[in-house]
């Protein structure tokens, strides 16, 4: 007899994923330096997990756990304490416990400062993706696994929905970030999957009280938003906004490579954007360019948003005389005889 099917689907999302980091490591050439010694055999890889003890990293951690040696993969997990809690610390070393019960090596729990910088949810999750950075490179580990469901991709679509980015924004989380170190198996396994596995296998798990706060953004969309879109809809927009991700991904993929190739053919000999130029292109790529160009003369990626973007592109279709544009990482934006000069101020 088989194991539960919401075990058999968490194992086979993990052993997919497996199979991509192993064939994403490039083999290392070996030298013999003496006639007849057998070539030197690299270590097997490091996948950690990155474990918070809720069901979703629970159950990505046991997957992680049952697969990876029959991969000849080394298993190992880290926890962040985030210290926003009273008894993190110890909740921390809880489930440091548990990943070693699971026979995972090395497991960590690693402490970070939570600072101000985009709200409390943004400054958690840059401290925490710096802690798993740094495990990862103190361990050489080949990938990080991350136990994001689809019910969190939807959640993520509708919060870029409501920034109103653009098709970026309603792309989602990629299955695979950080150059390959991040990867995300169950981007296609709801919530529920996750927490069956766990309650079948007698994993214990934590719940975030934050996960149920009101203060936070994508707690009030978890379980207020999301239950009356359903109500409202029907079931499937789970199904549907997570579908809605990866469409989104594909055509703003392509629409990134084609400004790419557009940004050499609308700049002067000198590297200047032309305006003419600009102007002729599709507004979706000319847009691209664009950011391609602030971010390029020092703007923070994150810092710059769509209405800068259309600030911009306003000296390109709308222009009036428009003086100075101020950017963010002090770069300034200005038309000059027929060029859009972008630079540091």
């Amino acid at each position: 007899m088989g194991p539960h099917p919401a075990v058999a689907a968490i194992r086979l999302a993990v052993r997919r994923v497996l199979h991509d980091v192993l064939n994403d490591i490039t083999p290392p050439t070996t030298e013999t330096t003496v006639v007849g010694a057998a070539p030197h055999e690299p270590p097997p890889p490091l996948v950690l997990v990155a474990c918070s003890g809720g069901a979703d990293s629970m159950a990505l951690a046991s997957a992680l756990a049952f697969e990876a040696p029959k991969l000849g993969i080394r298993a190992g997990g880290v926890t962040v304490d985030h210290g926003l809690q009273e008894g993190s610390d110890a909740r921390a070393a809880e489930v440091v416990n548990r990943l070693a019960a699971l026979r995972l090596d090395p497991v960590e729990a690693v402490a970070v400062s939570v600072g101000r910088d985009g709200g409390p949810e943004a400054a958690a999750r840059d401290a925490r993706y710096a802690a798993l950075d740094a495990a990862a490179e103190r361990h050489g580990a080949a990938a990080v696994l991350l136990g994001h469901t689809r019910d969190d991709q939807a959640e993520t679509v509708l919060l870029g929905l409501a920034r109103g980015s653009g098709i970026r924004s309603l792309s989602g989380m990629a299955a695979v970030t950080g150059a390959g170190r991040y990867r995300r198996p169950f981007l296609q396994l709801d919530r529920q999957t996750a927490r069956k596995a766990c309650m079948v296998q007698s994993l214990p798990v934590w719940d975030d009280p934050h996960n149920t706060d009101p203060a936070y953004t994508r707690s009030r969309l978890r379980h207020d938003g999301l239950p009356a879109l359903e109500k409202a809809l029907g079931k499937g927009v789970v199904e549907a906004l997570a579908r809605t991700a990866q469409l989104s991904r594909d055509d703003a993929d392509a629409l990134d490579d084609w400004a790419a190739e557009a940004d050499a053919s609308v700049r002067d000999e000198s590297g200047q954007l032309e305006c003419a130029k600009l102007y002729a292109l599709p507004p979706a790529v000319r847009r691209r360019v664009l950011r391609r160009a602030a971010i390029a003369a020092g703007s923070p990626p994150g810092s710059l948003f769509a209405r800068h973007i259309e600030e911009l592109d306003r000296l390109i279709t709308g222009w009036r005389g428009q003086g100075v544009i101020n950017l963010p990482g002090r770069v300034e934006a200005q038309r000059q005889g027929g060029r859009l000069v972008i630079r540091q101020g």
